[in-house]
């Protein structure tokens, strides 16, 4: 795997993903805005390395979206191979008899359990060449993403807690917005382990960011793991090697020694919360904002040749489509040896940014099976922020849009297919009746005794948009079917489903605020267009 993000930009450079641009690019609004043009090319377009930002360090951005370069960040050639490797421990686990000679064939599974677990680096650590113990933030190419944002957040920063009860490590990615040079905000939904951590301390939480070093350490922060599970032991995993850890000059905790940068400081439990935002979210919507923890710096540290590492989130489809095909292919089989094993295939739709839409293949063996799927998905981990789940059987190809009408027209009948429920959502949802919390819905499209024939998509479902979205493409009326609709708020059954899709700003009895969609100002893009341009 990769010892940092020099090795790895070289990596993509010889590989043809790399674009390197010279000329200088602001890290406010211009570098996010080349981002977003390059994101949404054929394929992902390429990984961008600004080379001039204003400071001392260059800034990479769209490190992972794209096929090509998901796979060369978790180390495979397909990712398909991942989900394969689980399968064949689960299964050398689960498979193993009583026997003596039993629990020999196991005892090589796990010294290569063994050999992913992290461990202490021994000598100098890489992320410590430089050490700055006077916190000085706006030395670092932070960007600001979109014009309506509340200012430069840290888009990428691998969060590191420990459990104040237990010990047990936590490493999540959550929003850092930056407030000066010593102190950002801390991004904790009221769902997320950092929040939890800091619900435990009695006083101060030590936190320490890193960023950057071994892309696979970027991807493990996102992963949908349970809690208690470390995610520099799934990081080893997956680059065949334990991750090794370093301690902390000014707070207790270990970190990667190879990753770019670290920013270590503490969270005080007993002060005032911020209000944090609004921010251009992965939503393609501007989030709310909303009171947040201040993080408080007390040590930055840096490799010498360190890049720092960024992200941008809006409109899909951007970088964050590939971490998601990657994630569903490495937790399929998690989720169906531990919430649902009759789930043959799970597909997360970029247009449903990871937790509106879901779609589920399974191998039915009884009427009702599907919405036993959506009550045991609804109840796990974070799956629990779904809001539209579609489940089919058979050969259906579940990445196919049109295979999926045809199995709602011939399947779904309104009045018994339906499994209107409510429970969490993500934060982030605007057009929830309540912040984190409002409807869900499961269509079951399986196979049923009597079919229904010649029937049209819109005799079975019906999508009211804002009449200047009448002629958008059908990927943008997804996005917004997810984006604008609660399904039990704006859901009507009559012979067939009406789903309102429209925008609730100033709508009647809607009383939350409705945020903008993110764009960017026209002539930036038509600068950053032509600065792109081959």
């Amino acid at each position: 795997m990769f010892n940092s993000l020099k090795d790895y930009t070289k990596f993509l450079e010889e590989r043809g993903e790399l674009r390197r641009i010279r000329e200088f690019v602001d890290p406010v609004l211009e570098i996010a805005c080349a981002t977003d043009i390059e994101s949404k090319k054929p394929g992902g377009g390429k990984a961008l390395l600004f080379e001039n930002t204003g400071t001392a360090f260059p800034v990479l951005t769209n490190m992972m979206g794209s096929e090509a370069r998901i796979r060369y960040a978790l180390g495979v050639n397909n990712l398909d191979d991942i989900g394969a490797k689980i399968d064949e421990l689960v299964g050398s686990v689960l498979g193993s008899g009583p026997g003596f000679r039993d629990k020999l064939r196991l005892l090589p599974k796990l010294n290569q359990a063994a050999s992913w677990i992290p461990r202490e680096h021994k000598g100098h650590a890489p992320c410590q060449d430089v050490v700055q113990y006077t916190a000085q933030l706006s030395q670092l190419p932070i960007l600001k993403c979109w014009p309506q944002d509340g200012g430069r957040f840290i888009t990428l920063p691998l969060v590191n807690t420990a459990s104040p009860v237990t010990g047990v490590r936590n490493v999540g990615m959550y929003r850092m917005q930056v407030l000066d040079d010593a102190t950002t905000g801390m991004h904790w939904h009221m769902h997320k382990t950092g929040a939890k951590h800091l619900s435990e301390c009695t006083h101060r939480l030590p936190v320490a960011v890193c960023l950057g070093g071994d892309p696979v350490y970027t991807y493990a922060a996102t992963a949908p793991l349970p809690e208690g599970i470390d995610e520099y032991l799934l990081a080893g995993f997956l680059r065949g090697k334990p991750v090794e850890l370093v301690k902390c000059f000014t707070q207790d905790l270990m970190v990667p020694a190879d990753c770019d940068f670290v920013i270590e400081g503490y969270v005080q439990k007993s002060e005032e919360k911020f209000s944090e935002g609004p921010f251009g979210d992965h939503t393609g919507f501007y989030s709310l904002e909303d009171l947040y923890p201040k993080f408080h710096v007390t040590c930055i540290s840096h490799r010498f040749d360190a890049i720092y590492p960024a992200t941008v989130v809006g409109i899909p489809p951007m970088e964050d489509k590939y971490i998601q095909e990657a994630t569903e292919k490495i937790f399929l089989s998690p989720i169906k040896l531990a919430i649902a094993p009759e789930i043959e295939d799970l597909y997360l739709p970029e247009e449903g940014v990871g937790h509106n839409f879901a779609i589920a293949r399974i191998r039915k063996q009884y009427e009702g099976q599907a919405f036993k799927v959506a009550n045991a998905l609804w109840g796990a981990g974070q799956m629990m922020f779904n809001k539209f789940l579609l489940v089919v059987d058979g050969e259906i190809d579940i990445r196919n849009w049109d295979s999926l009408a045809d199995a709602i027209c011939s399947n779904v009948d309104v009045q018994r297919d339906l499994l209107f429920s409510r429970g969490p959502l993500d934060v982030l949802d605007h057009t929830a009746p309540e912040t984190g919390f409002g409807g869900k819905l499961c269509i079951d499209a399986t196979h049923k005794a009597k079919p229904f024939a010649d029937r049209k998509l819109e005799q079975v479902i019906q999508v009211l948009y804002d009449p200047d979205e009448k002629n958008a493409t059908p990927y943008r009326k997804r996005w917004l079917l997810g984006a604008n609709c609660d399904p039990v708020r704006d859901g009507r059954v009559r012979d067939h489903l009406i789903l309102d899709a429209t925008s609730k700003k100033n709508a009647p009895g809607f009383h939350r605020r409705w945020p903008d969609i993110v764009s960017h100002d026209p002539e930036m893009v038509a600068r950053m267009t032509e600065l792109l341009k081959d």
